[in-house]
């Protein structure tokens, strides 16, 4: 489910599940445009099957990769990349994972999750 801006402005959040999920949603959002952009610009990164990379070396073609955008940004900052992603994100069907955790695996994860909703709820309430 994607949590959109202008409602979760105008009422705010009424517990901490739903400012959780404002939050990771909109955290996740950060994550898919960052990487769509990055695949546009450097097929290296799109590429999923040939040439494969261990973990660290794509970690590390990934980071110069946010360098190297970052720079170009500055020298020439053209925002119709950006659009493009924005439209291929929103038109994107957003489908629940068909992945079955464990179900001790599930209790831990919704443990850790709810214990990060609660201290992020109590810190939005009191300040």
């Amino acid at each position: 489910m994607r949590y959109h801006l202008k409602e979760y402005l105008r009422r705010g959040p009424q517990n901490a599940k739903e400012f959780f999920n404002h939050r990771h949603s909109s955290l996740r959002n950060v994550i898919e445009r960052t990487f769509g952009v990055l695949k546009k610009c450097f097929p290296i990164i799109a590429n999923g099957t040939e040439p494969h990379y261990d973990v660290d070396t794509m970690t590390k073609i990934v980071l110069a990769c946010c360098i190297l955008h970052n720079f170009l940004r500055r020298v020439d900052n053209d925002e119709s990349l950006l659009e493009e992603i924005d439209n291929e994100l929103l038109q994107e069907d957003v489908q629940p994972s068909t992945t079955h955790a464990r179900e001790h695996d599930y209790g831990l994860g919704c443990h850790i999750r709810d214990t990060i909703a609660n201290e992020m709820w109590q810190d939005y309430v009191n300040n």
